[in-house]
């Protein structure tokens, strides 16, 4: 096992600059999961820690050595590809062993370590066969197995489990996630999916436009998104987001839909009508009348068997979309639906988290 810093990472292509300072501490048998959209710059940070791109500032320090200008071999990774990379000549035997082969282990190890290692993946019976004699999840097992004989100090993943469908998908996942807690090997792993990223990582980089824009496990994301773009890329459907204003002293927000919301966290700081934006998750709105509901009116409505997912406007003709396992109107129908406040986040008019701050009286309270 290893340690893996990133020190002030930034690459530029010419005058185009993909990553803008990237800093990261990773401890050794964490898995650290490197998420976001397509253009994001995750995939260029994994290539630079690998030593396939050359960093244009910035440090990788590898089990405490500064690596950044050594060459791949000499980083003692592995890496995982989305299309496998095998070699289509070479029988599963071979391709595995071809890295220990270049390090001029002895033949009995490297038949030991292949063997050892097929066997850990249940790919026991295919090291006589060709690449193209596999399915997609035997070739990756095979691109996994290549990874783990070598025994590295670190592995890295690139979107390995792209070309996969979706159910193969999920048992690769938890495979993966098994496979890394038994070895303990230090690793990142790059993915667009959301669902990947929740599911393997100890943490997430959650990358935006070539800047890690929050770094903390799962459920932390989740849970206090530190900005709109975090809030709305993890969460599934994504989090809905509703033009507010500060109003009571700080102790609500009232909504350009209509409903004035008392916040339940504490006094929010700034003046009255300072712009805010309330975000709350599809599965965290209630159906229900009464002060403070706002008119849905549907217009879509996508059942999911225990659950549907219902679309629709508010008057303010903001989108809404809500989770619901009890309830399934018409498209068209009005539905009253209630936010909250236990469940909203509040953001500045940058988009960045507001954190609340409570009251004398609470505090007073608390401390006893």
């Amino acid at each position: 096992m290893a340690t893996l810093e990133l020190q002030g990472i930034r690459k530029s292509f010419g005058t185009t600059h993909v990553l803008h300072g990237i800093d990261l501490a990773v401890a050794e048998g964490e898995m650290i999961v490197i998420v976001g959209a397509s253009g994001c710059g995750k995939s260029t940070l994994l290539r630079i820690v690998a030593g396939l791109e050359t960093a244009t500032e910035g440090r990788v320090i590898i089990a405490g050595a500064d690596v950044t200008r050594l060459e791949p071999k000499d980083r003692d990774i592995a890496m995982v590809f989305q299309n496998y990379a095998l070699y289509p000549h070479m029988s599963v035997f071979d391709n595995m062993a071809y890295g220990l082969r270049i390090r001029g282990l002895a033949r009995a190890d490297i038949r030991a370590r292949v063997q050892q290692t097929a066997d850990l993946l249940g790919i026991g019976q295919l090291l006589e066969r060709k690449p193209r004699q596999l399915s997609g999840g035997q070739r990756q097992r095979v691109a996994m197995g290549r990874a783990i004989v070598r025994e590295p100090k670190l592995f890295l993943f690139d979107e390995p489990l792209s070309n996969l469908d979706a159910k193969l998908r999920v048992q690769m996942r938890a495979e993966i996630k098994r496979l890394q807690r038994r070895l303990g090997v230090t690793s990142l792993f790059v993915t667009h999916d959301q669902v990947e990223a929740m599911t393997l990582g100890d943490r997430l980089v959650v990358m935006h436009e070539g800047r890690a824009e929050q770094v903390a496990s799962p459920m932390e994301i989740w849970r206090t998104p530190a900005n709109t773009y975090v809030a709305g890329f993890i969460g599934a459907p994504a989090m809905n987001f509703l033009a507010a204003e500060l109003a009571e002293g700080g102790t609500a927000a009232r909504l350009k839909a209509g409903a004035t919301i008392a916040f339940a966290d504490g006094v929010h700081p700034g003046g009255d009508g300072t712009a805010l934006t309330v975000g709350i998750r599809p599965e965290h709105i209630q159906a229900g009348s009464g002060p403070g509901s706002l008119a849905l009116k549907v217009d879509l409505v996508e059942p999911l068997g225990a659950e549907s997912l219902i679309h629709g406007a508010l008057p303010s003709g903001e989108a809404l979309t809500v989770r619901m396992s009890d309830c399934s109107p018409l498209a068209g129908a009005v539905l009253p639906v209630v936010l909250p406040p236990a469940s909203l986040h509040v953001f500045d008019a940058e988009g960045w988290r507001i954190e609340a701050v409570r009251p004398r009286a609470q505090v007073a309270a608390v401390g006893g």
